[in-house]
């Protein structure tokens, strides 16, 4: 099973950004699939964006489409998530996961691998 460490978290003002990055350890990070979700307090958690084993495919939630981009480097076995245009409402901690098999991948039960997570502040 692949491990998952995510690290970049931080607090930030409106309207700047923060790259946060998934290091990937125990298997081929190649294998699979990655998503990204994040959980705000008293809410579940929630999907913001996910990308295909190869980086061919890449998928983002609606809220955050245009400033969120999500990315991959299978060589430095790192997954990577670029925030920009931050707003107080992406306050959360944020969460990277894989799974091997593609399936529902909006879903937090599409992922068998999950990081610790790391936090994201975004003050007004």
């Amino acid at each position: 099973q692949v491990q998952l460490a995510e690290s970049g978290g931080g607090l930030v003002q409106a309207g700047g950004s923060l790259r946060l990055s998934c290091a990937a350890s125990g298997r081929p990070f190649s294998n699979y699939h990655m998503g990204w979700f994040r959980q705000a307090p008293g809410k579940e958690r929630e999907f913001v964006a996910a990308i295909t084993s190869n980086g061919g495919r890449t998928f983002q939630a609606d809220s955050v489409k245009g400033r969120f981009t999500i990315s991959r480097d299978n060589a430095k076995n790192t997954g990577n998530l670029q925030m920009n245009s931050l707003k107080p409402e992406d306050t959360a901690v944020y969460y990277c996961a894989a799974n091997q098999f593609w399936s529902d991948y909006t879903n937090v039960h599409g992922y068998s691998t999950w990081g610790q997570g790391t936090q994201v502040t975004v003050s007004s």
